[in-house]
């Protein structure tokens, strides 16, 4: 595929890519400067010695492999178009080196970047800055780089840092990609609570696996955006500025205020709310004290992180034709509509093929995208607070793990495997499938010409040769009901 529409001439017959999140982030910051020294994606040679030693060839410390991956049909040009994932061309890579990752056998482009245009942020576009359109601060810079809320305690934690070193403030928003907007409405919502002046910058860095390098990652970035100290919650070596790390803090029940520990008795100390007990509360739609945090971010919350009785969730069933997928799926949709409250969509195997996905084969590539439709459509029932109800063979794990994620990143998923053998599938071959698989007339038929991959991590698993349809459409109900998705009768 070639680049066109909003590029010049010389550049429309380039081969062009779109780069998956993660890297289209990397790509934001490559280009705002914001990933200093890097001027590219990383060729092998660097790539090994961050992965071993945190530095590149040079000696240069840098904490994390930026690297970009393509098909190994794009290795043999010499420059390619980098686009968003609406088509808009973003840069031009020179390709330095065409190199393939040991780890996973796929294809790496590394090279300098020339940009073409700065991405298209959508909400809070306002906020989002290269380090060169902020305004130098005339002393010390304390940045806070968070993926979370600030509450009571880390407002009272910053305060004071922040007065220690006669520092202005920067947050620096890290943005990965879910309930972003809520991240950022929560830190504006305590805006009032910073110290006069403070910068709230969002930055698109989705988060490593690798706790420590992803510390040293913020430390580079806030650098770059001309911090002099970090906050933290732990010391860390070999940082791009000093981490500071505060005091420690807890709420006096006796005058009602969070301070430092040193100043509470102990008998006064209370217990602070964890993350689990914090996640309950959302769930059951109870209200966040206000000693936790404040009102108003207690509301971006429970935006970001609804009751499960409203929460959007995918009721996905998997399993062999003739297990009794669609049975339960219309049963279990049935209720929902009887009971009231939910919006249900139910996205039924048969029926999809005959709409959504009219006109694809049953190739295992073809029937792959089958199953993406419909995880798609489910991720966005799922978003806007409804339930999904599908009920595809879905017959490969590594798919049935890409749906997962997209619903998840949305909302709520749970997997009922429908496990009823094959002979009983086989017997009741009311279409007459599996004969004419086993005559040779359907090639690539689930269970009889291709496998089917048993999911080991099925929340329910049913077995309809030794039950009726009414006692699994309740079965799960009652998952729904236990989970919290479902209010009792």
């Amino acid at each position: 595929m070639t680049a066109e529409a909003g590029l010049p001439d010389t550049l429309r017959d380039l081969p062009i890519w779109t780069p998956d999140a993660v890297e289209l982030a990397d790509l934001e910051l490559l280009l705002g400067g914001v990933y200093q020294p890097l001027n590219g994606f990383l060729g092998s040679f660097d790539t090994a010695m961050v992965i071993a030693g945190g530095r590149l060839a040079d000696g240069t410390p840098w904490p994390v492999p930026v690297t970009l991956a393509v098909p190994k049909e794009l290795t043999s040009h010499e420059r390619i178009v980098l686009q968003d994932p609406e088509g808009v061309p973003l840069a031009v890579l020179t390709v330095a080196e065409a190199w393939q990752d040991p780890t996973s056998q796929g294809w790496r482009l590394a090279g300098p970047l020339e940009a073409l245009r700065s991405p298209a942020h959508g909400p809070f576009h306002r906020l989002r800055r290269r380090p060169d359109e902020i305004e130098p601060a005339q002393g010390p810079v304390l940045a806070v780089a968070t993926r979370e809320p600030l509450h009571r305690k880390q407002l009272g934690q910053l305060r004071q840092v922040a007065e220690r070193l006669s520092a202005g403030v920067l947050v620096l928003v890290l943005l990965n990609g879910e309930h972003d907007e809520a991240l950022v409405r929560a830190l504006l919502a305590v805006r009032k609570e910073l110290p006069e002046g403070a910068r709230i910058v969002p930055v698109p860095l989705p988060a490593r696996d690798d706790h420590e390098r992803d510390v040293l990652l913020r430390s580079h970035v806030a650098a770059a955006y001309g911090a002099t100290h970090l906050l933290a919650e732990e010391e860390a070596e070999g940082t791009a500025v000093p981490l500071v790390v505060p005091e420690p803090w807890a709420y006096d029940a006796d005058v009602e205020v969070w301070r430092p520990v040193a100043r509470i008795e102990p008998d006064h100390v209370q217990a602070e709310l964890t993350p689990e007990r914090l996640g309950e509360l959302l769930d059951r739609g109870e209200p966040v004290p206000d000693w936790f945090t404040p009102p108003a971010v207690a509301a971006e919350l429970a935006v970001a992180r609804p009751p499960k009785f409203e929460r959007g969730v995918t009721v996905f069933l998997t399993g062999l034709s003739g297990s009794g997928k669609s049975t339960i799926a219309r049963g279990l949709a049935d209720a929902l509509v009887e009971r009231g409250g939910r919006t249900v969509t139910l996205l039924d195997g048969d029926v999809v093929r005959r709409l959504l996905s009219a006109g694809l084969t049953f190739s295992r590539s073809d029937r792959d995208l089958n199953i993406r439709r419909i995880g798609y459509v489910a991720a966005e029932v799922t978003r806007h607070g409804g339930v999904a109800i599908c009920a595809p063979i879905a017959p490969y794990a590594a798919t049935r793990a890409e749906v997962r994620r997209m619903v998840a990143a949305a909302g709520d998923f749970v997997l009922v495997h429908v496990a009823t053998p094959l002979e009983e599938c086989e017997r009741r071959d009311r279409k007459g499938l599996y004969a004419k698989a086993r005559a040779g007339l359907i090639p690539e038929f689930t269970g009889i010409s291709d496998p089917y991959e048993e999911p080991d991590d099925a929340d329910l698993v049913l077995d309809t040769s030794r039950m009726e349809p009414d006692e699994a459409v309740a079965r799960v109900l009652e998952l729904m009901v236990a989970g919290g998705w479902v209010r009792p009768e």
